[in-house]
């Protein structure tokens, strides 16, 4: 796809329609060039814009639709594929201006938000109103609107279920810049096709989110976790259906292997899971978390749970039952990429989503495969819901042609036997630039040819994040 290139009478143009500020060429601060997995490599927007409102948004896009110049919207640049990266160049449009919380009606129970709200601020305010904002995925720091668009699902979504769930309005400006509604703050719709869902997940390739409305919950009064050793990784995960199957309900279930728990513990600086317990080395860790109004009943559930997790090899059953014992159990599991990336010089990671009965299998197959390559793996994940995070690490920084070359090889092994067991490549990451080709092999010709139809529906031009998710794909 060629596209036209940003010249000075374009540049006074933006200039003179928006109220943000516009940087050009040097004045563009290079965080603005990669996200979070830079092996995906980078791309410099030619003019970046702070967008303060709608109307910049639509402004900016109606000037770039007019020349066919690529635009992208960015958030916090966090993502893990290459979704916020301007590989294209032309403009970024920067939403982190737009961070205003803008109404709580509670009686809807829904909270009225701009998309450069942060995750952190959203979730804090929230409970400090006695409300949940459920979606709870690792990167605190991200942006509402870059969760919504990767539809982000996070630790708590075994029970509360992903960000999509929590979605019941938005204000969007199209490629075209014409500004519209989908969805609406009723709780339920059959009046056509879902546009709201469409725009969820789709990488900032159909429109821009300039307002979302979502939907909250009355915080429980009540939250348990339990911290519970395995000798091996075969019984922990094996032990997740039992639970599904006992009807204890959890709010989350991570699952970690003892190399990744020692990474994340050296980088925070804290021990909090015990490595040898009554005389036995512990090789995996399950951590679960329980909530509720009634006291008793989360007591209740807690028994049960202990009892099914023992019966299924479970070496102890540790409970952190008070705000400080909580935040301490969850530390390590919240560090586990800000360790990874200290610890390693280069890395690349997929976040496969695969059924819960097949845990135990694909990740034992992918660490039999792991062996025949240069790095290292290290993996741990939702058991709850079978999002599986994989990292391929090494510090063999003078071999990067061979770590990438091996990575992909790796890479097509493990997604194929993903699909073979049911799954799919993305659980809450998405696709973006890094994993179009994987999308292609194994989504197969029919959903791809729909997949490229509803973005031209949306993006006649192709000027909206080019070159992501499923764009070019077949051209």
């Amino acid at each position: 796809m060629d596209y036209n290139k940003i010249n000075d009478e374009i540049i006074e143009q933006i200039k003179s329609s928006v109220n943000g500020k516009v940087y050009v060429g040097e004045e563009i601060n290079e965080d603005f060039f990669h996200d979070e997995m830079p092996i995906y490599g980078e791309g410099i927007p030619d003019v970046l814009i702070d967008a303060t409102c709608k109307e910049d948004v639509s402004k900016i896009m109606k000037i770039c639709n007019e020349n066919k110049i690529p635009v992208i919207a960015r958030g916090a640049g966090s993502g893990l594929t290459g979704a916020g990266v301007a590989i294209k160049n032309g403009v970024m449009i920067n939403m982190q201006s737009m961070n205003k919380i803008l109404e709580f009606d509670e009686e809807n129970l829904v909270v009225r938000v701009e998309p450069g709200v942060l995750l952190s601020t959203l979730a804090q305010t929230c409970l400090d109103k006695g409300y949940l904002y459920p979606p709870d995925p690792g990167e605190k720091n991200a942006t509402l609107g870059g969760n919504v668009s990767l539809n982000a699902g996070g630790m708590r979504a075994v029970k509360y279920g992903t960000t999509r769930d929590y979605v019941r309005k938005m204000e969007v400006v199209l490629p075209s810049g014409e500004i519209t509604t989908f969805g609406s703050i009723v709780s339920k719709s059959s009046t056509g096709y879902s546009l709201k869902d469409l725009m969820v997940g789709s990488e900032g390739t159909l429109g821009i989110i300039t307002e979302l409305t979502l939907k909250i919950v009355p915080n429980p009064k009540h939250t348990v976790s339990l911290i519970v050793p395995f000798e091996d990784l075969d019984d922990c995960i094996s032990t997740v259906p039992k639970l599904f199957q006992n009807n204890l309900n959890p709010q989350a279930i991570e699952f970690m292997e003892r190399d990744i728990v020692i990474a994340s513990e050296k980088y925070i600086g804290k021990e909090t899971f015990p490595k040898n317990m009554e005389g036995i080395d512990v090789g995996a860790y399950l951590l679960i978390t329980f909530d509720g109004d009634d006291e008793d009943l989360i007591d209740n559930t807690l028994e049960q749970a202990a009892e099914v997790l023992v019966d299924n090899g479970a070496i102890d059953v540790l409970v952190a039952d008070t705000p400080n014992s909580i935040r301490d159990a969850w530390a390590a599991r919240s560090s586990f990429l800000e360790a990874i990336e200290t610890q390693n010089k280069l890395l690349d990671e997929c976040d496969v989503v695969v059924p819960v009965t097949k845990i135990a299998e694909y990740i034992n197959f992918v660490n039999k495969e792991s062996e025949s390559y240069m790095f290292n793996v290290k993996s741990f994940g939702h058991a709850g819901d079978g999002n599986l995070h994989i990292y391929t690490l090494s510090n063999e920084e003078d071999k990067l042609d061979q770590f990438k070359e091996e990575v992909d090889k790796f890479m097509d092994v493990i997604y194929k036997k993903a699909y073979y067991l049911g799954g799919k490549i993305s659980g809450e990451h998405g696709i973006g630039n890094g994993k179009k080709k994987y999308l292609k092999s194994f989504e197969g010709n029919v959903n791809i040819e729909i997949m490229r139809g509803i973005k031209k529906a949306f993006d006649p031009n192709m000027i909206l994040n080019p070159d992501k998710v499923i764009s070019l794909l077949g051209e």
